[in-house]
């Protein structure tokens, strides 16, 4: 048994708050942090492998999973499936490793249901205003006018549920959100659940203590 059990971290925000790279730098600032592998029914892009950018099921296989439960969270979008396998992530944290999640709050509410939930740590990143995140999304200079537009339609609905979430952060400055979720994730990592250690410690000390009795 590992002296610590890993942690579900959840990140979550509207396009444009700064989620990527956020976890990128946590990816950085803690290599043994593993993002978790989706499963999907699309097919395979070329160069894409079974494993590593996902897990490749057919349509009857993803849903066998998620009817047997072994689905953390799923979500139908634009004709395909994508889900979180439990088995994997379960292994991961059960070696003591943490696992990150980019979900928004549909899947966040799935995994902090889940079997797992109680491991889970869920922190959702807040813009500084409307008009930041607009002017965030046209600086990237990844999406059509329209695709900004459908974008930022959708944020206030994504904005809406960060009372849901254990975490909140308002990402004004960026140097700043990310000491603040390194310091969040430290003091998680010693939450009395995550380490299942305490337990046979603790019997140490109660025996030690009746033999000098």
């Amino acid at each position: 048994m590992t002296n610590r059990r890993g942690l579900l971290i959840i990140l979550s925000s509207p396009s444009g708050a700064g989620k990527s790279t956020l976890a990128r730098r946590l990816m950085q600032w803690d290599p043994s942090l593993s993002f978790s592998v989706s499963a999907t029914t699309r097919a395979p892009r070329t160069g894409e492998e079974h494993g590593r950018e996902y897990y490749f099921l057919s349509e009857d296989d993803f849903r066998k999973q998620v009817t047997d439960g072994d689905m953390l969270e799923h979500a139908h979008v634009f004709g395909n499936f994508y889900g979180s396998p439990a088995g994997p992530v379960k292994k991961t944290i059960n070696s003591g490793q943490d696992v990150l999640f980019d979900v928004d709050w549909q899947g966040e509410q799935q995994i902090r249901n889940s079997d797992l939930g109680k491991h889970a740590l869920s922190i959702f990143i807040l813009p500084p205003s409307i008009s930041e995140l607009h002017r965030r999304l046209v600086a990237r200079a990844q999406d059509s006018e329209d695709v900004i537009s459908k974008r930022m339609q959708k944020s206030w609905d994504e904005i809406s549920h960060w009372g849901a979430y254990d975490y909140v952060l308002v990402n004004d400055d960026l140097d700043a959100t990310e000491a603040h979720l390194k310091t969040i994730i430290s003091a998680e990592r010693m939450r009395r659940e995550q380490q299942p250690a305490l337990q046979t410690h603790v019997r140490s000390l109660q025996s030690e203590f009746e033999e000098m009795s």
